[in-house]
């Protein structure tokens, strides 16, 4: 529209203009307000300022020599006037009524630049949030708050918050037209402030109507729920203390090294006694203690990003840029991650690029029409969660999801990201019902969109983030997917291991014989992927009961044993046998003691169990394990290597008994489990080597809240073959128990020998 009026009165705006900056609705605000250069009736140079003040009565421009009066246009407080020389520089201040004096946004240029667009239109900006988002510098040598945020169909976009009334007439932005960014640079505001953005819808059905008020998609911090709003975060950069850590982690050999994780819902590990969330730094002071006193060598935090509904575990993240407000501010998680590196522990936080949740302040039809989402809804999420999934062959967007990945990674110093939902991500059918996905190009259910964004996430993230471990949650049989020419993750979870030996446990002992093959499929195919062995949040959520509770209940024991020591037993024993498995470790917290309730995300963990001899026994076998796990090559080193595993007996399925070796160059381990309450004297075993075999692990242990049964610290191989083996040792295999034996010239930690 023309923003001038008739010759003779040129420098004044339309009333086309005047009336849509009122009403809200010009999608070009700068081009009608602040200051603007014209030529006066007299030839002289001149120019025009206007402003809208809502609710002025008057409004003047504070000048050196004193203050000039601007002519109000409307009494809504729209005000201009024609005034001689050159455009004030930017900064300028002004005067409402009797107000304070406030610098005009208006009288600002551009913050961003033409590569900032060109950049997110191509896809290649991977630090999105340096350019969009809120960020609290200095521009044209004053102080304020710059705002950036992509909505390419919008009709108008303004920021809101307190600092205007949450009034979307005061503050519209400037659009950016070759990119769809519209940016206002805020004089005068700092950290601290909450903002959101109100969006006028500009194309499609929705044209004209204001939307709900949107949180930033690049919002660095955020509101306490059930607030919804974004919060500029403080410009201090942190000050780390972790550099040598940074440094030993990028030379790791992560497929080799050691790795066992304590998973972890920050929110309900603790609670305050009125149910308040422990903060980041109350985190800190006990929770890695717990896990470096347990000897995991890694925290795995549950999505850390903001989330509205607790419920949701933060696996509904609507904004995965800010860390939640329930546990404190950004700073307080860069210092917990501080602290971890200090003690040893590696973080790896939850990331979920998978679904575009449909909250109405978040990323849902942004600008009022699919943006960040595919727009075909049957691209939706896992049928039943009212998701979308993020469109990830539009450059833009992929640009976003990459930016905040190595946001994570290089802003707090993460370790790696466990990626959500990758099955959901990569097959336009997994989860979704008949009629409820559409196929690809070739007619097939392979989403290539989402597979090529995920090679290139994980080539960047090995690029960008030396030793960052990049883990794949992926249910299906999906091949390559932690291979070089696959999809390119570090790691895969191994939910297949952990449906089968979680339903094999369940059963009755005396009905195992049945399901043997449970325990030792896992071994068909654990070296074709990089596992993780999962006994995750998934698997004591509600409804599927504790670990401790779905281990089975048998007659009661000995003297001092009630009916519910098989329970303990089972779960002892089935500790032994994951941690003697091939694959890394993966624990989430309440098992290392041995929670009776499921998992709920409502309240803290029941601590008041380790009073209970038996749940410390618990926690005392899963410290011994770490630390034979990090201490013995054999348990660690081979994890991806099928010539350091070896059956010594895989089918003995009448008796319910497992027997392997694992083996890493000179250091041996044999594993020995009894899945049954019946103890097993004089069983032999085959060995790779005669000799001395010391017990270095019995979950039978009295120590461990067992009956103590086991070989007295020794056993003797003799030169018998068996099994294929050139040595063989008659053993007594404990009731529901895995025991370890390592040659008594192999050393190891002698704190983890048995009585």
């Amino acid at each position: 529209m023309p923003e001038t009026g008739p010759v003779g009165e040129a420098w004044r705006a339309t009333e086309a203009a005047v009336d849509a900056i009122l009403g809200a609705r010009h999608d070009d605000p700068f081009a009608v307000l602040g200051p603007h250069a014209v030529a006066a009736p007299a030839a002289a140079a001149s120019h025009v300022l206007r402003a809208f003040v809502p609710g002025a009565a008057s409004l003047a421009l504070l000048r050196p020599g004193g203050e000039v009066a601007l002519a109000c246009r409307h009494p809504d407080g729209f005000f201009e006037a024609l005034l001689p020389g050159p455009p004030p520089a930017p900064g300028y201040r002004l005067r409402a009524g009797g107000g304070a004096a406030f610098a005009d946004p208006f009288g600002f240029g551009p913050c961003l630049g033409p590569l900032d667009d060109h950049l997110l239109r191509e896809g290649t900006h991977t630090r999105l949030q340096e350019r969009l988002g809120a960020h609290a510098v200095t521009h044209a040598g004053v102080a304020g708050t710059r705002f950036a945020v992509w909505a390419p169909r919008a009709g108008r976009v303004s920021v809101v918050g307190g600092f205007n009334g949450w009034d979307g007439r005061r503050h519209p932005m400037r659009r950016r037209p070759d990119s769809g960014i519209w940016e206002i640079f805020l004089p005068g505001l700092g950290a601290g402030a909450a903002y959101q953005y109100e969006i006028m819808a500009g194309e499609g059905p929705e044209a004209g109507r204001v939307l709900p008020l949107k949180a930033d998609p690049l919002g660095f911090a955020a509101e306490l729920r059930p607030g919804t709003a974004s919060v500029v975060a403080d410009p201090a950069p942190f000050a780390w203390g972790d550099a040598e850590w940074m440094a030993a982690r990028a030379g790791r050999d992560a497929l080799r090294a050691p790795l066992a994780i304590y998973e972890a819902h920050a929110p309900s590990w603790r609670r305050h006694p009125d149910g308040r969330f422990w903060h980041w730094d109350e985190l800190a002071a006990a929770l890695i203690p717990h896990v470096a006193g347990l000897g995991f060598t890694h925290i795995g935090l549950l999505p850390v990003m903001e989330h509205a509904c607790d419920a949701s575990w933060g696996y509904r993240p609507t904004g995965i840029f800010a860390p939640t407000a329930r546990l404190g501010g950004p700073e307080g998680l860069a210092r917990f991650v501080d602290a971890a590196h200090a003690a040893g522990i590696g973080v790896i936080l939850d990331w979920v690029p998978a679904q575009v949740p449909p909250d109405a302040h978040g990323l849902a039809r942004f600008d009022g029409a699919p943006l960040y989402e595919r727009p075909d809804p049957r691209h939706g999420a896992e049928a039943g969660q009212g998701a979308a999934t993020y469109d990830y062959g539009r450059p833009e967007v992929a640009a976003f999801l990459v930016s905040s990945a190595l946001y994570w990674l290089h802003h707090f110093h993460a370790d790696g990201l466990r990626v959500d939902a990758v099955s959901c991500m990569i097959h336009l059918d997994h989860g979704r019902p008949p009629g409820g996905w559409v196929a690809n190009d070739d007619g097939g259910t392979a989403d290539h969109d989402a597979r090529g964004f995920l090679r290139r996430l994980n080539a960047l993230v090995a690029q960008e983030a030396p030793g960052a471990l990049m883990i794949a949650e992926e249910a299906t049989d999906f091949p390559g997917v932690t291979a070089a020419d696959g999809l390119g993750f570090t790691f895969k979870w191994n939910l297949g291991w952990a449906h089968d030996t979680l339903r094999y446990m369940a059963h009755d002992p005396l009905q195992r014989r049945w399901f043997h093959g449970l325990m030792n499929f896992g071994l068909l195919y654990a070296f074709d992927e990089a596992f993780i062995l999962p006994l995750s949040h998934d698997a004591v959520a509600p409804g599927q009961g504790s670990l401790l509770g779905r281990m089975p209940r048998g007659d009661a024991g000995g003297p001092g044993q009630d009916e519910d020591w098989q329970r303990f037993a089972n779960l002892r024993c089935y500790y032994g046998f994951m941690w003697a498995h091939p694959g890394k470790k993966l624990l989430f917290m309440g098992g290392e003691f041995g929670q009776w309730r499921e998992w709920s995300e409502a309240r803290e963990l029941d601590w008041a169990l380790l009073r209970d001899p038996r749940h410390q026994g618990v926690q005392a076998l899963v410290r011994d394990l770490n630390r034979l796990h990090r201490a013995v090559p054999a348990l660690h080193a081979g994890d991806r290597r099928a010539e350091g595993f070896q059956w010594i007996d895989p089918d003995d399925e009448m008796r319910s008994v497992l027997t392997w070796i694992r083996q890493d160059g000179d250091s041996l381990v044999a594993v020995l489990c009894n899945l049954t309450p019946v103890p097993r004297p004089d069983t032999r075993i085959g060995l790779p080597r005669t000799g001395r075999w010391r017990e270095v692990l019995n979950t039978d242990s009295k120590v461990y809240g067992g009956s103590n049964l086991g070989n007295l610290g020794i056993v003797e191989a003799v030169p018998v073959p068996a099994f294929g083996l050139p040595a063989s040792a008659s053993v007594l295999l404990p009731p529901l128990a895995t025991v370890y034996l390592m040659p008594d010239d192999a050393g190891g930690p002698e704190d983890v020998e048995q009585p």
